[in-house]
């Protein structure tokens, strides 16, 4: 390992064998693993159970390199949008939502994304480049040392419980390798100690690799993408359509596996006079009668396409009533942050037009 190397995204075993490697016990690699994924602490100075020389040591050869904030912004509401620069001086946006029972996490998996839906402000920016594992829990690590800086948390944990949704910028199953390496360190109960239960991922409909996710060493929650009731207008809408269509995706559905209690969420972005009538309603119902699922709808947030226009607050109100009278669970997600860009890539695209 270069001294350029971070030791944030690694391992338990893998900063274990770091330190083996120079010359410390195997125990020195877990005391530190949890000094950084535990109790946070992000300069070896604070490392303080550790022997004085080791520290020195530490400062010579490795690293522990969080995101840097570029901008942050607090919405009305509570919640807060942070820009957050990576060492190649790409960005990224991650959010905190706060709410009473518990504290929403959204974080990123890429720089940008390539998959063009038609709805995204992400897509503008096109692809870029994949996150690594560092830098996917290294939002999360961030995030939970500002709420301890500004005091909604006690040092060295959450007071409440912290839920992790993998929806920011980026499709995650096409960084999965390093998504799935990042949920092992969220969860691990001698780390961030983050139950799976309280992870989700969403995705616009990989079906290989939803399947392959299905088998993986951490199964986070599924959220699938939809958006629409027929393969004509999702084909518009999500260009994946073409290659994966709808039947295809809810197949791979009905076979990941659920927990007792577990569903998997189906998020639907409502389009006036596009995907939003009381036909589309009934045909989701239908679509989604073999599964254990949920619909979260989500009014179109402005920006890309002048040609789309959000769904409104009565017809909203409709599809929610019917998919609810016809026994599918249906929420409609109350907007947060729209006074400071909340939404994914509105913040970055604001900051770097302006530059």
């Amino acid at each position: 390992m270069l001294a350029s190397d971070s030791l944030v995204g690694l391992t338990a075993v893998e900063v274990s064998q770091f330190l083996e490697d120079l010359g410390e016990p195997g125990y020195r690699g877990k005391q530190v693993y949890r000094a950084i994924y535990s109790q946070r602490r992000f300069a070896f100075e604070r490392m303080t159970d550790l022997p004085a020389r080791l520290r020195e040591r530490l400062n010579e050869v490795a690293q522990l390199d969080l995101p840097k904030v570029l901008k942050t912004q607090t919405s009305s509401d509570g919640t807060r949008k942070y820009l957050l620069g990576l060492k190649d001086h790409q960005s990224i946006e991650s959010v905190l939502i706060p709410e009473t029972r518990r504290n929403t996490l959204c974080i990123s998996t890429q720089v940008g994304c390539p998959m063009d839906c038609q709805f995204c402000l992400t897509a503008l920016m096109g692809f870029l480049r994949n996150l690594t594992a560092g830098e996917i829990v290294g939002q999360i690590l961030f995030m939970l040392q500002e709420q301890e800086r500004i005091g909604q948390y006690a040092p060295g944990g959450p007071s409440k419980p912290v839920n992790i949704v993998l929806m920011g910028m980026g499709e995650p199953l096409l960084n999965f390798d390093n998504v799935v390496k990042a949920l092992i360190l969220m969860t691990d109960p001698d780390g961030m100690g983050i139950s799976p239960r309280r992870t989700t991922l969403s995705t616009v409909g990989l079906v290989p690799i939803i399947l392959k996710l299905a088998k993986a060493p951490v199964v986070p929650n599924l959220a699938i993408s939809l958006s629409a009731t027929t393969d004509e207008v999702r084909d518009r809408l999500m260009p994946i359509n073409r290659k994966y269509p709808i039947a295809t995706l809810l197949d791979a559905c009905a076979q990941f596996p659920l927990g007792t209690r577990q569903r998997i969420t189906f998020e639907y972005v409502l389009i006036d006079g596009l995907n939003d009538t009381d036909n589309d309603a009934r045909r989701l119902v239908r679509l989604l009668a073999r599964l254990r699922a949920k619909v979260n709808l989500l009014p179109l947030n402005l920006g890309k396409n002048s040609f789309l226009k959000p769904s409104p607050p009565e017809r909203v109100r409709a599809f929610w009533e019917l998919l609810n009278s016809k026994g599918l669970p249906a929420t409609i997600r109350r907007p947060r942050g729209a006074d400071i860009f909340a939404a994914c890539g509105q913040l970055h695209r604001a900051e770097n037009t302006t530059k």
